[in-house]
């Protein structure tokens, strides 16, 4: 049996009770999943607090409690850990009883706030490519090989994520790329992995709702560096005005990717257009899918990464010169009478930004943009406004409509949204809070040559009101409305 320091590497045990029975047969942080042997992890959450489950957690089977508080009464049956953090402790355990699977695979981890998907997908598929079997844990989907599973957030909670991780070591996987959301660190979901490498993508204005201030949600992201070990790489993109701060303190080689000034890993945008990129990378000129000054950063960071995981700079190239665009992510499609349509992901200011002024410098003849765009409720709410103005700014047209408006009044996020509209900007605005009717109202109003933007939502295919989801696909409605004679 491993000795118990061997297992809590970064964890403080602050006190024990009972004796320690050796390996749990599982490690829970929900009280009804607990069986005979396990172990559970009180972890105050945002809702609940588990130390408020540790005796059900004992009836059902639990002989050991990580917890931060002794409950008032302690069975003898049990062996109590008092810890400096339940969540840190419950990674640690749950990776040494799974046999240390994240220290058999290259575990790389992508964090910012845009650019994960894109960037840990085109990984997965330019990697699986290569001929090396693959896992990708994302916003959109988990990928064991070739298996692929439903993903209910960014990042998994810990229990879930280390099983992940074992199955794809125990299926063959030589990879695993990863996003990893500014709440999962911030809620330890991470603890107890050994990671290959970190990249560090931008930062924006978005989750202040959860982090309450920017400084928080940067530190947030920084910790993530801070945490990675010698052996492991950091790459940072170099433009972010955060992208020095991120790795300021982190022990992994340090690298740099961008597109302005010096930097490690350099590209240069030489044509933008819908269909694509044209970029020189290294010095070596490269054709992409993908269109976009944020793809070219993207791009870059994928390269970067190939690179520092010791693939071959040309063949690395070519593949990615092959790879489509990621699902919901700056995807086209082009319907009758030359009128084009873009469905993409974004949802925070910046993200909104970016796209639009991609769409202003490659359209042709003067052609309007039609932006169809919403906020998600119980999500922060002081970017609403904010992305109104530059929708209603960078836009020939805009309808405000309803996204996931959860437990919120749709119609009260689009009062909130307009408040960023001056009486100049309003012109230009509709709003038709049925998100459906709004589409079909961009695409009615476009003429040859128009170029609509359906933003928010992208991959989802379903749309969440009152705690329930609707199927609703921004693609699969937008396909119906454009591909049909008019």
């Amino acid at each position: 049996m491993q000795h118990i320091k061997n297992i809590f590497k970064t964890t403080t045990i602050i006190s024990q009770v009972g004796i320690w029975p050796g390996m749990p047969g599982s490690v829970c942080i929900d009280s009804r999943e607990v069986l005979d042997g396990s172990a559970f992890a009180a972890i105050e959450g945002t809702k609940t607090d588990g130390h408020l489950y540790i005796q059900a957690a004992i009836a059902s089977g639990a002989r050991i409690i990580l917890c931060k508080n002794l409950p008032a009464t302690c069975d003898e049956r049990v062996c109590y850990l008092v810890v400096n953090d339940p969540a840190i402790a419950a990674g640690e355990l749950i990776e040494a009883c799974l046999g240390f699977p994240s220290q058999a695979i290259h575990l790389i981890g992508v964090t910012g706030t845009n650019g994960k998907t894109t960037i840990s997908t085109l990984l997965f598929n330019l990697f699986t490519a290569l001929g090396y079997p693959c896992g990708l844990i994302s916003t959109i989907k988990i990928r064991i090989g070739e298996r692929e599973l439903p993903a209910t957030h960014t990042t998994p909670d810990t229990i879930s994520l280390h099983k992940i991780i074992a199955e794809m070591v125990s299926s063959g996987c030589a990879y695993c790329f990863m996003e990893v959301s500014s709440h999962a660190i911030a809620q330890n979901r991470i603890a107890g992995l050994t990671w290959g490498g970190g990249i560090f993508t931008n930062l924006t204005h978005d989750h202040l709702d959860y982090h309450k201030t920017f400084k928080a949600y940067l530190e947030a992201k920084k910790t993530f560096f801070d945490q990675l070990p010698s052996t492991a790489f950091a790459l940072t993109n170099k433009d972010d005005k955060n992208g020095v701060v991120m790795v300021q303190n982190t022990s992994a080689q340090k690298k740099t990717y961008g597109l302005r000034g010096m930097a490690d890993y350099k590209c240069r945008v030489l044509e933008n257009q819908i269909t694509g990129l044209h970029l020189s990378l290294d010095g070596t000129d490269f054709w992409s899918h993908l269109a976009g000054n944020f793809n070219a950063y993207n791009l870059t960071a994928v390269y970067s990464t190939a690179c520092e995981l010791h693939q071959q700079k040309e063949e690395v190239l070519v593949t990615l010169s092959k790879l489509e665009t990621v699902e919901g992510r700056f995807e086209l499609i082009q319907g009758k009478n030359n009128i084009t349509a873009i469905i993409d992901y974004a949802h925070t200011p910046d993200a909104l930004d970016n796209i639009l002024q991609t769409i202003r410098e490659i359209r042709r003849n003067n052609a309007s943009i039609i932006t169809v765009a919403g906020a998600g409720g119980d999500r922060d709410t002081s970017k609403r406004p904010e992305m109104a103005q530059i929708a209603a700014q960078l836009s020939d047209r805009v309808i405000l409509t309803s996204d996931n408006p959860r437990s919120e009044d749709p119609e009260h996020i689009l009062d909130m949204m307009e408040e960023g509209l001056s009486e100049k900007l309003r012109g230009k605005v509709l709003r038709i809070c049925n998100r459906k009717e709004a589409i079909k109202t961009a695409c009615a109003l476009a003429q040859p040559g128009d170029i609509i933007l359906v933003a928010g939502k992208g991959h989802e295919k379903y749309q969440e009101i009152k705690g329930v989801k609707y199927p609703f696909d921004d693609k699969k409605l937008v396909k119906s409305l454009l591909t049909t004679e008019r």
